[in-house]
């Protein structure tokens, strides 16, 4: 329950017990109050003045007197019962209308208090949504418990704003420094294999020095690609995702041949918005992990498809079986599967983990699933494009 909601019930059980107990005990004053009491209703005997001479006798009442003192008792009984009971029918509606009315009166007044909060509520789960972390609360109420806590709020974003920029900062100017040397070592190693004097040995090292280059190359384009899908996407275009899984498949055909691969592709209109290159990324990542993390004569297969508010790419291949405990350290930086450890031929481990930050950079979901026969199935959810119909 809502907080309002708690609010107004405990105003209503408090109006109810307290009212409760006040119409009990104005009930059993009532019912006391009424009993019949034969010394005032029928006495034994009365005193009365003497007609003549004024002064006082007492007299008995005689026989038949009995008959109206039970007439009387019955009238009483009839008259107590009746006080009584219109006592406890207007005492319950009216307990059960004041407790309506305390109950209305909490809403309102919890709905009053409350409104600055839904308002802080809302700027901070827009907030969250948007992973701007540049925006602020900035509530301009007095300075209550709210104020405080709004500001405390806006600290601790622009702490954390400091904090993920510095990193993107740093990952980016590191990324930027290393591929520098990176490419003067490939050139250099490159003209040095190309020389008609190189031997086969230097040859040799040549490509292994090459290939080791690379694998740093694509290290260091994963760290890139990882810092800009931390950042969150605010310039959202539509576009269809068949399209972008088209074209990554048509790029990834020549090695899934040469590894001996076939490549199965549904798809189906699945329009989205958000970054295209980002989202190209995000395929062709896992395109190629499937590839990669295949068998030969293995298969992969590529859907698109739209499921009422969102659209879904998955992405499922052959392979190895997967332990289903390993199935979340997969979407870790620098993790690989148990098998995969120490090949450097596969990829630098960031594969999966940059496709999952520009899936939650663009409001989506990614779960891998181990297939019984080996391999993964991978599904990314993204919302679909809102003019879409």
């Amino acid at each position: 329950m809502s907080m309002r909601l708690r609010f107004a019930l405990a105003c209503a059980g408090v109006f109810f017990v307290i009212a409760g107990i006040a119409l009990v005990a104005v009930y059993l004053v009532v019912q006391t109050s009424l009993q019949y009491q034969a010394s005032v209703f029928t006495p034994e005997s009365i005193t009365l003045p003497h007609e003549q001479w004024g002064w006082l006798s007492s007299r008995r009442f005689e026989d038949g007197y009995e008959l109206a003192r039970g007439f009387a008792l019955k009238v009483h009984t009839t008259y107590q019962n009746s006080v009584l009971g219109n006592l406890r029918n207007a005492g319950g509606l009216a307990l059960l209308g004041g407790t309506g009315l305390a109950f209305a009166v909490g809403w309102r007044t919890a709905g009053m208090v409350l409104r600055p909060l839904r308002e802080v509520t809302g700027t901070a789960r827009r907030i969250a949504q948007s992973h701007d972390l540049s925006e602020r609360i900035g509530y301009e109420g007095s300075r209550d418990e709210i104020k405080e806590l709004t500001d405390s709020y806006d600290t601790m974003l622009g702490r954390l704003a400091r904090s993920f920029d510095g990193q993107r900062r740093f990952v980016a100017n590191a990324s930027h420094e290393l591929r520098t040397p990176l490419t003067i070592n490939r050139t250099l190693v490159d003209v040095a294999v190309r020389r008609p004097d190189a031997t086969d040995d230097v040859k040799r090292l040549g490509e292994s020095l090459l290939l080791v280059n690379a694998r740093h190359e694509r290290l260091i384009d994963g760290l890139l690609a990882l810092a800009e899908g931390e950042q969150a996407v605010l310039d959202r275009r539509p576009f269809d995702l068949t399209d972008v899984a088209e074209h990554v498949l048509d790029q990834a055909a020549a090695e899934a041949a040469e590894r001996e691969v076939t490549m199965h592709r549904l798809l189906d209109p699945a329009p989205t918005a958000g970054e295209a290159v980002l989202v190209e990324r995000l395929v062709q990542n896992l395109v190629e992990n499937a590839i990669r993390h295949n068998h030969p004569k293995g298969e992969v297969w590529v859907t698109t498809r739209r499921r009422a508010d969102r659209v879904e790419l998955v992405v499922a291949n052959t392979g190895l079986q997967v332990p289903p405990y390993e199935i979340e350290t997969i979407f870790e930086p620098f993790r690989r599967l148990h098998g995969d450890r120490l090949r450097s031929d596969r990829g630098s481990g960031l594969g999966l983990s940059i496709v999952r930050v520009i899936t939650e950079a663009h409001g989506g979901t990614v779960t891998a699933t181990p297939r019984d026969e080996g391999g993964l199935t991978i599904t990314v959810e993204l919302p679909v494009h809102a003019d879409s119909p």
